[in-house]
């Protein structure tokens, strides 16, 4: 093999890894996409083939393309898909303000539904609770997978979970917190459910009971009992046996009803 053949394999593998990481995968092929950069982040819009007359759409915030049944199941009920990365912000102030300009991009741009539905993964749980307090009148509903409620449970371990010590000083320095400071903090999404709870926002938690990394009685446990103290209405599918992984479930079907009651066939 000469030197030009192998400058041609590394250049081409370079661009294939690029494309992949930026999400020019097969995970939604069936569907026309999006990917673009959003104030510097990374972003994606999956356009379902039919939408739908409200243009519902879901918004995911973390983890694009795993566990994606029901992403796809919504694309097929005329849903598009949406995401902006925010990961490394753990749902701060900064998050939250991207948020903002991305959900008032989207509407102007691709006429979308003025309500979203969330999808809050493990760390997605953050920024989707944190939005969401401060944006009552934009959420149609939230499902959250075993979300993180509580930055002092995860990435922090300073409970009973695993935590995570590299993702925890990013998280500190996010929020301009110390070990100290910390402690007293309480904009986290066990205490702001309670304006989601009354707004009367309907919430699905799938969790599994026995996750070591975000516990169920670390995090929805204590965000289920405030949200209903507050008055609002919670659902719960529990997973015996099961960890942090697999999330989702393997037939959607009862997440894809929760969130069509309460967009498409409420309307």
């Amino acid at each position: 093999m000469n030197l030009k053949t192998k400058s041609l394999i590394i250049v081409f593998l370079s661009i294939s890894g690029f494309l992949k990481s930026f999400g020019q995968d097969d995970i939604f092929q069936e569907w026309q996409s999006k990917n673009f950069l959003f104030q510097g982040h990374e972003a994606k819009i999956v356009f379902p083939e039919k939408p739908n007359e409200a243009m519902f759409w879901i918004w995911r915030a973390r983890f694009w393309g795993h566990e994606p049944q029901l992403d796809k199941a919504l694309l097929k009920a005329g849903f598009h898909v949406v995401y902006v990365d925010v990961a490394n912000l753990f749902g701060n102030n900064e998050a939250v303000q991207l948020w903002n300009n991305f959900y008032e991009f989207l509407i102007a741009e691709y006429h979308l539904n003025s309500k979203a539905v969330l999808e809050g993964m493990s760390r997605g749980g953050l920024i989707v609770y944190n939005w969401a307090s401060k944006n009552t009148d934009k959420v149609a509903c939230i499902y959250a997978d075993a979300p993180v409620c509580d930055i002092k449970s995860w990435p922090g371990g300073l409970y009973n979970g695993e935590g995570s010590p590299p993702d925890w000083q990013t998280c500190l320095k996010a929020y301009q917190l110390d070990e100290n400071s910390v402690l007293d903090f309480t904009d986290i999404p066990v205490n702001n459910a309670i304006k989601v709870a009354q707004a009367k926002i309907p919430v699905i938690h799938v969790c599994g009971l026995a996750d070591t990394v975000v516990p169920y009685s670390e995090n929805t446990e204590i965000l289920a009992k405030n949200f209903k103290n507050a008055g609002g209405e919670i659902e719960l599918i529990l997973k015996e046996g099961v960890g942090h992984h697999p999330h989702s479930l393997e037939n959607p079907e009862p997440i894809l009803n929760f969130i069509l009651k309460n967009t498409v066939d409420k309307k």
